[in-house]
């Protein structure tokens, strides 16, 4: 059942570039370029783009307009029309970006309505879907507003409250934005999943493989009663989520390759070092969870023991540079060459942590003709869905 609403759509504020050298603002529609205490301080001609770059601790505006900003100045960019668009690089995002000198570099933080937000989230994380698949994209339109209303100020500090990543949920903006995600948003509007009448803690993720994990599995803080495994099966025994392209999957390393990855992750991941020349003499599944995933992973290296445990684990046995393996739904098998190993293959099913709702299962379910709520219902057990706003 759906009861609300109780409060108003918030706005919110996306990280979309921290830490940069020099941002370039314009080139589409013609804006507003506003700084303290809202003061209009230029406008920018439809075509126009200028280039941000930062001067000591203040800000320096070339290209179109030129002109330095007062000392420790933020500026705020508008469109001139309500329903135009501010173009950040080769993107376009709805509502205003701010351009401020962040820790690190400059910060560009785009601010719009929550609804607006999930338009470019909703499509961004489940792919191009059709009619026979509006269920799924309703369920992930209310997770996504759950995550953002219970997750909101996550990054206070930074002058946001998401990454526009997986660090966050993943946004594209306008360009993301498709119909049927915008009919996914309308449809559900302001409503959220609860918990006694308060958002929950509301993960996702792409594949579980047949069964999702228990939140205390991979997060340490997610001992919550609605974040159970559930066995993701259909009532021909079969996986929801069979349809995902990362449903079953097989890595495989080299002797030589897996020690130069160990190299670099387990120093990164658990603080201990390798040598350079280390040999490794085994890689050996020590511990599953109660969701059958890789709870602890033995590695015997130089004649000694590393234990890698909880998200350590997908975290060192990484498929190559700059990703980590796809799920902790895996075995492992060894070849053996003179006492260490010359090949190791992992196969495995899933991608994810495998906590919440699978996005290709909630895919399968809308396809088996489950309704939104059915389908929130089975992964977040004994919560409810209300409406906010």
């Amino acid at each position: 059942m759906v009861v609300g609403p109780r409060s108003v759509e918030p706005s919110i504020r996306v990280g979309l570039g921290i830490g940069l050298a020099r941002i370039q603002i314009g080139g589409g529609a013609p804006l507003i370029v506003s700084g303290r205490n809202h003061a209009v301080r230029a406008q920018i001609p439809k075509g126009g783009q200028v280039e941000i770059t930062s001067a000591g601790t203040d800000l320096r505006v070339s290209g179109s307009l030129s002109w330095s900003p007062a000392a420790s100045e933020s500026l705020t960019f508008s469109p001139v029309a309500p329903d135009d668009y501010v173009q950040f690089g080769a993107r376009e995002y709805r509502g205003v970006v701010t351009i401020f000198l962040g820790r690190n570099g400059l910060t560009a933080v785009n601010r719009l309505g929550l609804e607006s937000y999930l338009a470019g989230v909703v499509s961004s994380e489940m792919g191009r879907r059709d009619s026979t698949e509006i269920e799924a994209l309703l369920a992930q339109a209310v997770v996504s507003r759950t995550y953002a209303q219970r997750n909101r100020g996550r990054w206070e500090a930074l002058g946001f409250d998401f990454y526009a990543s997986v660090v966050d949920q993943v946004y594209g903006g306008v360009g993301a934005e498709t119909a049927i995600g915008w009919h996914a948003v309308r449809a559900t509007a302001g409503q959220v999943v609860t918990w006694h009448g308060a958002p929950i803690d509301a993960f996702f993720f792409s594949t579980c493989g047949g069964k999702t994990a228990q939140g205390t599995e991979v997060f340490a803080g997610a001992d919550r009663p609605y974040l159970l495994s559930i066995d993701d099966i259909d009532p021909n025994g079969l996986a929801y989520c069979r349809i995902s392209p990362r449903f079953d999957w097989r890595t495989e390393w080299s002797g030589e390759g897996l020690r130069d990855i160990l190299r670099e992750s387990v120093p990164a991941a658990l603080g201990t070092s390798l040598t350079p020349g280390a040999v490794i003499q085994s890689v050996r599944v020590a511990e599953r969870s109660s969701s059958g995933r890789v709870s602890r992973l033995a590695l015997s290296v130089d004649g000694r023991e590393i234990a890698v445990t909880g998200a350590a684990v997908r975290q060192v046995l990484r498929p190559s540079r700059g990703e980590i393996l796809r799920s902790g739904l895996f075995t492992l098998s060894e070849t053996m060459s003179h006492g260490s190993i010359s090949r190791l293959v992992a196969e495995g099913h899933g991608a994810g942590h495998g906590v919440g709702m699978c996005q290709w299962g909630a895919v399968g379910r809308a396809r088996a003709g489950q309704a939104y709520t059915h389908i929130l219902a089975a992964y977040f057990p004994d919560t409810d869905i209300e409406r906010i706003y």
